[in-house]
């Protein structure tokens, strides 16, 4: 009263239990919550970039490392190429099928340039003409990630994580590509 506050210590309290409740109820709805990922045979499989060094036919070069998962088997493969191109992408594809054995009825990618021109509202995506001319090729449906949510192709993630050397490796040397690849 002294300060100007009218109301009593009982209604300050019974304020600070409801609060506190409430802020207890939100950690835990968030804590172990989560979709888990399943997936059929044949599905699904995740696709993604990352970026490497190798010493290749004696010159030291950045890689664009292409990889595949399959979603159901966890089965998977990398292959290397002096850049990200459409040509590239579309040898990747072409190669991991291959090995692979066969097609999945969808790929989960982020949103790169080679695949998508650009992004909508949600899922909304305008895919790029020479991207769908591959998707039209294996007949698979292409999904793309909402940006920055890279747990929607979590296992891809993981293996281009994995993938990586470790700080003090030495830089792998190989002869060419098909001897990289290989």
């Amino acid at each position: 009263m002294a300060l100007g506050y009218r109301g009593s210590y009982d209604r300050v309290a019974a304020f600070a239990r409801a609060w506190e409740r409430q802020r207890e109820e939100q950690s835990q709805t968030g804590r172990g919550t989560f979709v888990p990922l399943v997936f059929a045979p044949g599905e699904a499989f995740q696709f993604d970039w990352s970026e490497d060094w190798a010493v290749v036919g004696g010159e030291r070069l950045k890689l664009a490392v292409a990889h595949f998962k399959l979603s159901h088997s966890r089965a998977f493969l990398l292959r290397a190429y002096p850049q990200q191109t459409h040509e590239m992408l579309f040898d990747a594809h072409n190669h991991a099928f291959a090995v692979l054995g066969g097609v999945p009825k969808r790929g989960i990618y982020d949103n790169m340039k080679t695949a998508v021109d650009t992004i909508g509202r949600g899922k909304a995506r305008t895919v790029n003409a020479r991207f769908r001319a591959l998707t039209g090729r294996f007949l698979f449906e292409p999904g793309f990630c909402n940006p920055a949510a890279g747990w929607e192709k979590g296992q891809i993630e993981k293996t281009v994580q994995d993938s990586r050397p470790r700080i003090g490796h030495e830089v792998p040397k190989f002869a060419d590509f098909a001897a990289l690849n290989a």
